[in-house]
């Protein structure tokens, strides 16, 4: 089987959205199928035709000014990528740019479309600040959405709050497979070695580590975690914040620490390479994640935390509903009310108080990991998806469009 990927952005760009593309290519080829990816235009790049990377082919879209002037490219580069790798099956991944681009090229090639949605792009815009809920511009891309969805052959979605929300739009439940956020064991396998010249590098040698790596944005409510800190250094005076990443919220991020009165216990580092970020995991104690509740925030679910998790690390994190379907409170991480500052440090306190449960907990929350959400196994997910649409369409356009869920 031969799956051509349509993707916004690929590696060698690193981002939550580039890392579960490579582990979906890789884990599809470790399953036999023969596997490509064509990025769009807001990839940047100038290259043409296709290059590899990590042992992956990704096709490229030329950078083009404008949103119906990238759409057309990346159709173009869409067609391009059909002639060259002779898929079986287009696989699109959201935004639903991507899906619009896919699906007339589809049609027209006789292929079956699959649209996968990591996250509604409305949702995303406001939580990154760039969006106003109900805006014209929100319900527009919220409606084009509804129509991808409707027209796409089969429809993936990453987590049951996206599933659920289809559902109440008028999408059949049964064209919708959840293919869950997972984790590359063979990358996010071991505990990280504690680097000792590392912690001595950001004077954490005694302290107690609590550490968020990933990308800053307002959504991700890194502002309540700032706010936390006095707190938490009151009650457990070593305790340390280890800031790793960047993004829009940095420099307000970095303005608020300084003005905090234990701003010498808050330490960013600023972005490193991916090589390099397990140093970082290795210092911590708890990995924390206060997330606002919004939209975005309730109805998806975040990868850091179960990267986290299958490196042996204990977790934190608001009780908001992506969160709530990776993390059992008390079982496997803890949950703190969201927004909530004094929550949040009263629960990171509880948990430097009392050590006596995180071995268990640790164990455990790496068994769901490797259990529910390892690439290795959750790629099969995709594949009875995969087999019905291409028996379907052997049997000729007008059989295959009566036989693809509504």
């Amino acid at each position: 089987m031969r799956i051509l990927h349509v993707l916004d952005h690929a590696l060698p760009l690193q981002s939550g959205y580039t890392f579960r593309t490579r582990a979906i290519l890789k884990a599809s080829r470790e399953r036999g199928w023969d596997v490509a990816a064509v990025s769009g235009p807001r990839q940047k790049t100038a290259a043409q035709g296709w290059e590899e990377v990590d042992g992956l082919r990704f096709y490229r879209t030329p950078a083009v000014g404008g949103e119906v002037r990238g759409l057309a490219s990346f159709a173009r580069s869409i067609a391009a990528a059909i002639d060259s790798f002779r898929p079986d099956i287009l696989h699109a991944h959201s935004p639903v740019l991507d899906g619009l681009a896919a699906l007339p090229i589809a049609r027209w090639r006789k292929l079956p479309l699959v649209y996968e949605i990591r996250a509604f792009w409305e949702d995303a815009a406001v939580g990154n600040g760039t969006g106003t809920e109900g805006s014209a511009r929100y319900r527009v891309t919220r409606a084009l959405e509804s129509w991808a969805v409707r027209r796409a052959d089969a429809v993936a979605v990453i987590c049951e709050g996206l599933r659920g929300d289809l559902v109440a739009r008028g999408v059949p439940r049964e064209k919708i497979m959840v293919s869950p956020n997972g984790v590359d064991l063979a990358l996010f396998g071991q505990p990280p070695a504690r680097d000792g010249a590392l912690a001595h590098e950001l004077g954490l040698e005694r302290a107690e580590v609590i550490g968020f790596i990933g990308s800053f944005y307002p959504y991700e409510g890194l502002d309540d975690l700032i706010a936390a800190m006095p707190a938490l250094v009151a009650a457990r005076p070593e305790a340390a914040l280890l800031l790793v990443g960047g993004g829009p919220a940095e420099a307000a991020l970095r303005a608020q620490a300084g003005a905090s009165p234990v701003a010498h216990r808050i330490r960013f580092v600023g972005r490193v390479p991916h090589t390099e970020v397990e140093r970082y995991y290795g210092l911590t104690d708890v990995l924390a994640y206060p997330r606002k509740a919004m939209r975005l925030t309730e109805l998806v679910t975040p990868l850091k935390p179960l990267e986290a998790m299958a490196q042996g690390k204990l977790v934190a994190a608001s009780d908001v509903g992506g969160h709530r379907e990776l993390i059992r409170d008390g079982d496997t991480g803890t949950l703190f009310a969201p927004g909530d500052a004094d929550a949040i440090a009263r629960s990171l306190a509880g948990l430097f108080a009392d050590r006596s449960g995180w071995d268990a907990r640790r164990a455990r929350a790496r068994r769901f990991v490797e259990e529910e959400r390892n690439w290795s196994s959750n790629i099969g997910r995709y594949e009875p998806v995969y087999q019905r649409l291409v028996e379907a369409a052997k049997m000729g356009p007008t059989w295959f469009k009566q036989s693809a869920p509504a």
